[in-house]
C-alpha cells in the first residue's frame, strides 16, 4: 500500500497539468518583469519629455511685491534673501517672473540659512521665480518665499523680450526711437495703442531678416572666400615646395601671374563683402526700445539683440500654442548662444547623425568580413577560440580606453603620417592631425565592432549547412554561395549587430571628448565647400551638448531645462535611427524568406 500510495503521489507531482501550472507561474513572473521595466522606461521618458518640452511654453508673467531688502545684493541664489533685520519691516521690492518651481522646506531649515521669519509656521513654500535681467542684477532665477509675495497681478502691458545675450528682460516698454544719421534721436511714439505695438512688431522682423542676411554673409559669402584664399596660399605653397625639391619644373611667369590675378580677385570679393556687411550692421543699429524693469530701472535695448518680444499676459490659448510650436522648432533649427544655455541645437544633431551614419558604414563591412572569415574559413582550434574570446572581450572593454587609443593611433600616428604625406604645405597647422570627424567615426566603428561580429556569427550559425552543400553541388564555388546564398539569407542578423551598434555608439560621450566633439562648433562638417564632406573637422554631440550644458554651465536653473529637453531629443534620433534599421531589417528578412523556406 505505501509503495502504490508513493507511486501515485510521484504521478501527481510531476503530471503534465501540475508542470503547466509550474510553468504558468514562471510565465506570470517573466511577464511581470517585463511589464515593470516598461512602465519604468515609459515613465522615465515621460519624465523627461515633461520636464523638457515645459521650457517653452511661454508662462504667464506675475508682477508682485516682495517684502523682503537687499533683493539684489548678492550674486548667488542661495544666499539671496539672508537679511539681518525683519523682512516685515524691510522696504518692498517689485518683482516680475516666471513661476518656474515650488518648494517645502522647514522653518528651522530657513533660519539656520539666514532667513529672519517672525511667524511661528513649521514649514514655507519657496517659490523659484525667472526674474531675467542677467544684465541689472547679475542673475535671472532666485527663489523667494511664497507668504512674502504680496499684492500679485498679471499686466497684460508686461512684455517679455528674448534677447540674443543677457537671458530675457521682463518690464515694460516706454517708447521706441531711431536714430538718424547725425545720431539725434527721434522718438517714434509712446506704446498705448494697438498700431505702435504692431509697427515694433513689423520693425523686429526686419531687423531679424537683415541679421540673417548678415550671417549669410558672414558665415557663406565671406567663409568661401576665405577658403579659397587658403586653398590658393597652399596650392602656391605646395608647387615652390615641389620645385625645391626638384620633383617640378620650374614655376612659369603664368603661373606667378595667375596665382597674383586670383589673389587680387578674391581680395576685391572680400572688400566688397565687407562693405556690404558694413552697410547692413548700421541699418540694424539704428534702432532701439527704451524699458523699464518692475524696480523702475531704466534701460535701452537695440533691436538687433532682440528675438523676439511678446506680452505673455495678453496671449490666447492659440497663440500661446503658436509661439511654443515656434520655440520647439528654433530649438532643433538653430544654433546655440549664450555658453549653450540659450539658442538651438541643430550643429549637435547634425553632428550626432552624420557620426553615427559615417560609422555604420564603417563598422558594418569590417564587422561582416570578419564574422565570415571566423565562421566560415577557419578551423575551430585554439586560435579561432582566442579570438572569438578576444572579440567578446572588446565589447566589455571600457568606451574611454577606445576613445584613448583613437587619440593615439587614429589622430597622432595615422593622422600626422597623413598630415606629413598629403598636407606638407599646411603644416605646422594639422589637417588630419588632429581630432575630427573621420577618427571619432573609426573609434566609434572599433567600438562597436564586436557586437557586428557576434551578431552576424549568430545569423550564419542560423543557415542549413544544406543549402551551403547544394550550392556547392550545383557547381557554384564557395565565394558565389557566400554571396548569392548566405549573406542575403544571413542579412536580418547583420542589421541585428548594425541596430545594436547605433544604439551604443549614438549615447557615447567619454570616447568623444577626446576624438573630435567639442562644446561649439563654428562650422558644420558637411557644406557648400568642396570637398563639401570634410571629415577633417571637429563636431557637435547630442551626448557630450548634455554634459557640458548639465555639468559645465555657470547658470544651472537655466541649463536645466535646456538638459531635458537635448536629453529628449536624443532619445528620439535614437529610437528613430533604430526603427530605420529595423524596418531594413524586415524587408531584407521578407525578401529572403524564400531562400529559407
Amino acid at each position: 500500500m505505501t509503495q502504490i500510495h508513493n507511486n501515485h503521489h510521484q504521478q501527481r507531482h510531476f503530471s503534465p497539468e501540475h508542470k503547466k501550472r509550474q510553468g504558468n507561474s514562471w510565465i506570470w513572473l517573466n511577464a511581470g518583469a517585463i511589464a515593470l521595466c516598461i512602465i519604468l522606461v515609459t515613465g522615465l521618458i515621460g519624465l523627461i519629455a515633461v520636464r523638457g518640452l515645459a521650457h517653452f511654453w511661454p508662462s504667464d508673467v506675475l508682477l508682485g511685491t516682495y517684502q523682503a531688502a537687499n533683493m539684489w545684493a548678492k550674486q548667488s541664489t542661495d544666499t539671496l534673501n539672508k537679511t539681518n533685520s525683519s523682512a516685515k519691516n524691510s522696504a518692498p521690492v517689485l518683482l516680475a517672473g516666471e513661476p518656474i518651481n515650488k518648494k517645502t522646506s522647514p522653518a528651522n531649515q530657513l533660519q539656520s540659512a539666514g532667513y529672519v521669519l517672525d511667524t511661528e509656521q513649521t514649514t514655507y513654500e519657496r517659490l523659484l521665480l525667472k526674474t531675467g535681467n542677467r544684465d541689472l542684477y547679475g542673475i535671472d532665477f532666485i527663489w523667494i518665499l511664497q507668504d512674502w509675495l504680496t499684492d500679485i497681478t498679471y499686466p497684460e502691458n508686461l512684455v517679455v523680450i528674448e534677447r540674443m545675450a543677457w537671458g530675457n528682460f521682463y518690464g515694460f516698454i516706454r517708447n521706441m526711437s531711431i536714430r538718424t544719421p547725425a545720431n539725434q534721436e527721434q522718438p517714434a511714439g509712446k506704446f498705448a495703442h494697438k498700431s505702435a505695438w504692431e509697427n515694433l512688431q513689423q520693425r523686429i522682423r526686419q531687423v531679424e531678416d537683415t541679421r540673417k542676411a548678415i550671417q549669410k554673409i558672414e558665415k557663406r559669402d565671406i567663409g568661401t572666400v576665405n577658403y579659397q584664399l587658403e586653398q590658393l596660399r597652399l596650392a602656391e605653397k605646395r608647387a615652390r615646395a615641389a620645385n625645391k625639391a626638384g620633383r617640378q619644373d620650374q614655376i612659369t611667369a603664368e603661373q606667378e601671374f595667375y596665382w597674383q590675378q586670383q589673389t587680387v580677385s578674391l581680395e576685391k570679393e572680400y572688400q566688397q563683402l565687407t562693405t556690404q556687411l558694413k552697410q547692413l550692421r548700421d541699418q540694424i543699429n539704428q534702432d532701439y526700445i527704451t524699458v523699464t524693469s518692475a524696480d523702475g530701472i531704466e534701460k535701452n535695448i537695440f533691436l538687433k539683440n532682440i528675438q523676439r518680444i511678446y506680452q505673455p499676459n495678453a496671449m490666447s490659448l492659440w497663440q500661446k500654442l503658436a509661439l511654443y510650436f515656434t520655440r520647439i522648432g528654433e530649438f532643433i533649427t538653430e544654433d546655440p548662444r549664450e555658453a549653450n544655455t540659450e539658442g538651438g541645437i541643430f550643429p549637435a544633431i547634425f553632428g550626432t547623425v552624420l557620426m553615427v551614419i559615417l560609422m555604420a558604414i564603417l563598422v558594418t563591412p569590417l564587422g561582416v568580413i570578419a564574422a565570415i572569415y571566423l565562421h566560415e574559413y577557419t578551423k575551430e582550434n585554439m586560435i579561432s577560440r582566442f579570438v572569438r574570446i578576444a572579440v567578446n572581450n572588446l565589447a566589455g572593454v571600457p568606451s574611454v580606453v577606445y576613445g584613448i587609443f583613437g587619440l593615439g593611433f587614429f589622430v597622432y600616428f595615422i593622422g600626422g603620417r597623413v598630415d606629413a604625406i598629403f598636407y606638407a604645405e599646411a603644416l605646422p597647422s594639422p589637417t588630419f592631425g588632429t581630432p575630427g570627424l573621420l577618427w571619432a567615426s573609426l573609434t566609434l566603428a572599433i567600438l562597436t565592432i564586436p557586437v557586428v561580429i557576434v551578431s552576424t556569427e549568430e545569423g550564419l550559425s542560423r543557415i542549413p549547412k544544406s543549402i551551403r552543400e547544394g550550392g556547392l553541388a550545383l557547381g557554384a564555388t564557395k565565394t558565389e554561395v557566400l554571396w548569392r546564398l548566405i549573406i542575403p539569407m544571413a542579412s536580418p542578423g547583420i542589421m541585428t549587430g548594425v541596430i545594436l551598434a547605433i544604439a551604443r555608439a549614438a549615447g557615447e560621450v567619454a570616447p568623444l571628448m577626446l576624438v573630435g566633439a567639442v562644446k561649439l562648433a563654428p562650422n558644420l562638417a558637411f557644406d557648400s565647400q568642396p570637398p563639401y564632406l570634410h571629415l577633417d573637422r571637429k563636431f557637435m554631440h547630442l551626448g557630450f551638448h548634455i554634459y557640458d550644458v548639465g555639468f559645465q554651465s555657470p547658470n544651472v536653473e537655466a541649463s536645466r531645462p535646456l538638459v531635458y529637453a537635448t536629453a529628449f531629443l536624443l532619445i528620439l534620433i535614437i529610437v528613430a535611427l533604430n526603427l530605420l534599421a529595423i524596418m531594413i531589417r524586415n524587408h531584407l528578412r521578407e525578401k529572403y524568406k524564400t531562400l529559407e523556406s
